[in-house]
């Protein structure tokens, strides 16, 4: 039976490392005034995790909007219905490809290199440093880090929507020949605001709250080592990229189980 002791031990750490990982998230939110009060450090960390993530979101919004585009396209053609090609690459993108894909993006690229950083800060003993000094390293270093994941999130997932819509553009209309007109009415008619690009924006930002405060607690928690540094930055994107797509199911089911 040493197995059901061994079940039973990782069972009751893994519930004391989420109860220390949510008493940990909510210090963080506690620090959020105090974070405020530096605004050039949260602006710079706007900076540093929105505007270095571009590239990737870019590119990557680009070249799902030409698969997506392409798919829709093969599928509706069989059925004469090439005109809804449009709104479906819309509402895919609104509301699941767009805050699902930048998220995991997010969290490979942005959230993988606040890890690293706060890792590689607690290594050379800077967090010591400050706590030495009087200096809360929570409010000073992790919260506007924060505020800076959580704001760049939505942004960053905008702009793949936005891009994704565009690369599909390209494909449907002006490879393929598909309407033009057609492909923009029945999208600016179809696309609520609210259920479907606000619906969007929300999932955007519970990701981005998820993936930035998992980041910065792998990052704060891991041992002072390299090898604790690495496992750390892994451990980022797995539990980041899980906790993504399990918080869409739930989110998708609450927000749209009803017309």
């Amino acid at each position: 039976m040493t197995w059901i002791t061994d079940l039973g031990t990782w069972v009751l750490r893994w519930i004391g490392s989420l109860g220390h990982a949510a008493f940990f998230s909510i210090d963080l939110v506690r620090h959020i005034p105090a974070a405020l009060r530096r605004f050039g450090l949260v602006v710079a960390q706007i900076h540093a995790i929105g505007n270095r993530s571009l590239v990737i979101i870019v590119a990557s919004g680009m070249a799902v909007g030409f698969v997506l585009a392409l798919q829709m396209y093969y599928a509706l053609v069989t059925y004469g219905a090439t005109e809804s090609l449009g709104l479906i690459v819309n509402l895919a993108l609104v509301r699941e490809l767009g805050p699902v894909v930048a998220a995991l993006l997010f969290a490979g690229r942005a959230g993988t290199s606040l890890t690293a950083e706060i890792g590689l800060m607690k290594a050379g003993e800077q967090i010591a440093a400050m706590e030495m000094m009087a200096v809360d390293p929570r409010a000073r270093v992790l919260a506007p880090r924060f505020i800076g994941g959580v704001v760049s999130m939505p942004l960053l997932a905008i702009l793949f929507s936005t891009v994704g819509i565009l690369g599909a553009y390209v494909v449907a209309v002006l490879l393929i020949g598909v309407d033009a007109g057609n492909f923009w009415s029945i999208m600016q008619d179809k696309v609520d605001v609210w259920r479907d690009v606000g619906n969007g924006i929300v999932k955007s930002v519970v990701f981005g709250t998820i993936c930035t405060a998992v980041a910065l607690y792998q990052g704060y928690e891991t041992e002072a080592t390299p090898e604790g540094v690495a496992y750390a930055t892994t451990r980022t994107v797995v539990v980041s990229s899980l906790a993504v797509l399990g918080m869409d199911f739930i989110l998708t089911a609450l927000m749209f189980s009803t017309p």
